[in-house]
């Protein structure tokens, strides 16, 4: 039977439309991969941008913590999905993926596989591929928020507590946020102004962030913390640099951005660095 021209060519439009999902990979071809949708894949990642584990300097409790964690749930044991969440710029992304990284060094098969809060939505269908591997993944969610129009919370609410099939038990979740609740506050503030059963509202709202069952919180830093990082940095790199004109610079940089951070801290090392000569 002779198919109709017309036919193939409005067959072939609908799969570019809608292209068929790529076969899972091994995961063996890097140690961390990027989820992505239409059509849904997960794209190898060869090299990770991160920082040294022992690089991070300032936030020694909450480093301590996720790291114990991640190990536990490496080596097979039970471990809690992690909230980290507080001041931008003070290592949060920055601790999952050396975190990973320490797990890899010390011969674990654990994976890294990130996920962009937009395609929060295709969470479930992600995590029947990671399911039906033999790996565990470490799923990470980096910058998370969520507006008052936004439903994509209840994509993620459900496969951490809740559904009946809920997170594989070979998948834990990591979340970074500016927000302790995930929510902005206005938007918590408007759900108890405006709604007829305000603490329920509320609730439904903030009961996305209990759900993890570690937080850890990251709080600005002080100046000692500061300038702790950078001289961490310049061992590190073996940069020599006399202490009081490194101090006066560091202070100098820090003044002329109105904050202190670890992202404040690096990128003032990398400026020293390339006066210097160095390449990082």
């Amino acid at each position: 039977m002779t198919t109709d021209p017309a036919l193939t060519r409005i067959a072939d439009a609908l799969d570019r439309l809608s292209p068929p999902p790529a076969p899972a990979p091994s995961f063996t071809e890097a140690e961390a991969y990027v989820w992505h949708t239409a059509p849904d894949r997960l794209e190898p990642v060869r090299r990770v941008s991160r920082v040294p584990l022992d690089q991070l300097v300032g936030i020694d409790r909450a480093r301590d913590t996720l790291l114990a964690n991640t190990l536990q749930f490496a080596r097979g044991h039970a471990a809690n999905n992690a909230l980290l969440w507080g001041a931008r710029g003070m290592g949060k992304s920055s601790l999952v993926k050396a975190a990973h990284a320490e797990a890899v060094a010390r011969g674990l098969p654990l994976v890294l596989v990130e996920i962009a809060r937009d395609d929060l939505d295709s969470v479930g269908r992600l995590l029947a591929i990671l399911g039906d591997s033999d790996r565990r993944f470490l799923l990470f969610a980096d910058d998370l928020s969520f507006s008052s129009d936004d439903a994509q919370y209840k994509s993620l609410k459900a496969v951490l507590d809740g559904g009946l099939s809920g997170r594989p038990p070979n998948v834990v979740l990591y979340a970074t946020s500016n927000r302790r609740h995930l929510m902005p506050r206005d938007m918590i503030d408007n759900e108890r102004a405006t709604a007829i059963h305000p603490g329920e509202a509320v609730e439904e709202k903030v009961s996305l962030s209990d759900r993890f069952g570690l937080w850890l919180g990251f709080h600005p830093c002080g100046q000692d913390e500061y300038l702790a990082m950078i001289q961490g940095y310049c061992a590190a790199y073996g940069l020599d640099v006399a202490p009081e004109v490194l101090r006066a610079e560091a202070i100098e940089w820090q003044a002329t951005r109105g904050s202190r951070s670890g992202r404040v801290a690096w990128q003032f090392f990398t400026d020293l660095a390339g006066r210097r000569g160095l390449a990082l």
